[in-house]
């Protein structure tokens, strides 16, 4: 008879220290994973409630940008430039002003007085040769959207005025 060959080396159980070392590479590994997915993600709770700690002004002008904008036209402006090689122009412009939202488009018409008067100090120190160009009118708009951005009273909050558009502008 022959002699019953030796267990197989693969047929033995594994030692515990195996048993141990695979159970510290599932926990490095899962934990790998989850530090890996939370870094990718972040915390999102936290920046929910940063967002609710900002003050209430700050979430007002975010709610201003996503409304639609309201545009306010103005009268029709006519006035004698200054002389310009001895020469007197006149211009006529229309002008329509578009505001953040209807509270400060009412603010404008509600002081259209203010509104007119610095539009047209500020149109009538003007030469006609620096209105002709291009870059003469786009100066010329953000000088009338800084004068009426100026507050109406003191203490007060200035207009926001997102764009001054020429909608008729002669010189003659």
């Amino acid at each position: 008879m022959k002699a019953a060959a030796p267990p197989d080396a693969a047929a033995k159980p594994p030692s515990k220290k195996m048993a141990m070392i695979g159970a510290i590479v599932a926990v490095l590994v899962l934990g790998g994973g989850g530090a890996g997915w939370f870094l990718m993600h972040g915390d999102k709770g936290g920046e929910e409630a940063e967002e609710s700690a900002k003050p209430a002004k700050k979430k007002k002008k975010a709610a201003k940008a996503h409304a639609p904008p309201v545009f306010a036209p103005l009268e029709v402006f006519t006035v004698n430039l200054q002389p310009d090689a001895e020469q007197e122009h006149m211009l006529q412009v229309s002008i329509t002003l578009e505001m953040a939202g209807q509270e400060q488009a009412d603010l404008v018409k509600n002081n259209m007085p203010k509104v007119r008067s610095r539009v047209l100090l500020l149109l009538s120190a003007k030469k006609a040769s620096e209105l002709t160009t291009v870059e003469g009118k786009t100066k010329l708009a953000e000088e009338v959207m800084e004068a009426i951005k100026k507050p109406f009273a003191e203490h007060e909050e200035s207009q926001e005025v997102n764009e001054v558009m020429f909608t008729q502008f002669i010189i003659q």
